[in-house]
């Protein structure tokens, strides 16, 4: 029995196989960096063939080939050495795989000119999963010296270095296009309120104090929120920060209900605002917060009918403030549900009155209330039968428990 000397719960292992697709590289063509440390380390044994392979759930992908496999055969994890010698934390070695009656089963050894001699690195990842192999093989037996198998070990660490380098690369991309979409996320009702605004100062001038002062608001609003994307992209690598201060719900509702007075009276709707006396204060990020009830209230509007009742009802309720926010609009299924505050979701539910969606919204919003510990659940009993959106967050009443 060829012993191993890692053991992997279903859960890391699960957490193995996360990794290994994060750096998408199953499955793709192979590349001139990768054949050069494969060629590299066969050259250092002076074996005729090396391979660069990555362990999947129940097969074996060769990244870089020198051999003289094919490139498309199919390996199953379990009975090739790679899968093997991926369960060891160091190098692993075979000075001749037919001294191991278990190796036998392999169809790479017991085949005409199989495996005789194999030697492999792991290629582990910086959380310490091992990934897959950098591996030397012969078909005749052999010794390796200690340098030949640090020289080994020492390649295996380009490979990993070269994949996390682009994971790193594809992150920050991903980061730059969530900002931008971020950004025209967040700027598009501001600048509805301001057309709204212009609309009717050119019907009514009479208006155009009161107008003025909310095409004001939403400039400053789009500015503000520009200010916190570059900010946020400037810092994109660090840990969030919340900007915590002392919050009165009550002056963020009544702002609320201001900014989204005139998409509400486009569309005839009613919003309706209950709050419990005395709700308290909460600890919070200012801005975040407002952009989370921002875009509940958004959607409410977006996908309501005309003509209907949105509420707003905010209740202090076991040490946290609940804010629910309901509409009598399209609802969700069940399908709907499962996908709800995932990036880019497409619903069942469209715009009422001829808006957008990106489908970033609810996924931006769910990382906030999470960002202050919080909870954000919907409820709806189904296909036009209206959704209730609950956001749960923290009351802090003492200043010791207000620090992070």
């Amino acid at each position: 029995m060829i012993s191993s000397t890692l053991k992997y719960t279903a859960e890391t292992e699960a957490q193995r196989i996360e990794k290994l697709h994060a750096y998408h590289v199953l499955d793709t063509h192979p590349e001139d960096n990768f054949d050069n440390i494969a060629l590299m380390a066969a050259q250092i044994f002076d074996a005729p063939d090396a391979i660069i392979s990555f362990v999947d759930t129940d097969r074996i992908f060769l990244k870089s080939n020198l051999s003289g496999l094919p490139q498309t055969l199919r390996l199953d994890r379990h009975e090739n050495l790679c899968g093997i010698a991926v369960l060891n934390e160091s190098v692993t070695v075979f000075n001749d795989t037919h001294q191991h009656p278990d190796l036998l089963c392999s169809p790479l050894v017991n085949c005409e000119n199989g495996i005789r001699f194999y030697a492999g690195a792991p290629l582990r990842s910086p959380e310490g999963y091992n990934m897959g192999m950098l591996c030397v093989t012969d078909t005749v037996p052999r010794q390796a010296t200690k340098k030949q198998l640090e020289m080994l070990k020492s390649l295996s660490k380009l490979v990993i270095d070269k994949l996390e380098n682009r994971l790193r690369y594809r992150k920050n991309i991903e980061s730059q296009v969530n900002l931008m979409s971020m950004a025209l996320h967040e700027i598009k009702n501001p600048l509805a309120s301001i057309n709204l605004a212009n609309d009717i100062i050119l019907k009514d001038p009479g208006k155009a104090q009161k107008m003025g002062e909310m095409i004001k608001s939403s400039v400053m609003r789009i500015q503000n929120k520009l200010s916190d994307l570059l900010k946020q992209s400037q810092e994109e690598e660090k840990e969030p920060i919340l900007a915590r201060e002392e919050l009165n719900l009550m002056e963020l509702f009544v702002k609320l209900l201001n900014n989204f007075e005139l998409l509400a009276n486009k569309k005839q709707q009613i919003i309706e605002l209950n709050c419990q006396d005395s709700l308290p204060s909460i600890y919070a990020d200012k801005a975040k917060i407002s952009d989370v009830l921002h875009n509940l209230v958004s959607n409410a509007i977006k996908y309501s009918y005309k003509g209907s009742v949105i509420s707003i009802d905010a209740t202090e309720e076991k040490g946290f403030v609940k804010i629910m926010v309901k509409d009598e609009g399209q609802g969700l299924s069940n399908e709907d549900m499962s996908k709800l505050f995932t990036k880019f979701a497409v619903l069942s539910s469209k715009p009422t009155g001829k808006e957008t969606s990106n489908g970033l919204g609810l996924s931006i919003t769910k990382s906030f209330v999470e960002l202050h510990n919080g909870t954000i659940e919907a409820i709806s009993a189904g296909k036009d039968r209206g959704t209730t959106f609950i956001v749960k967050l923290p009351v802090h009443r003492q200043a010791e428990q207000l620090i992070d």
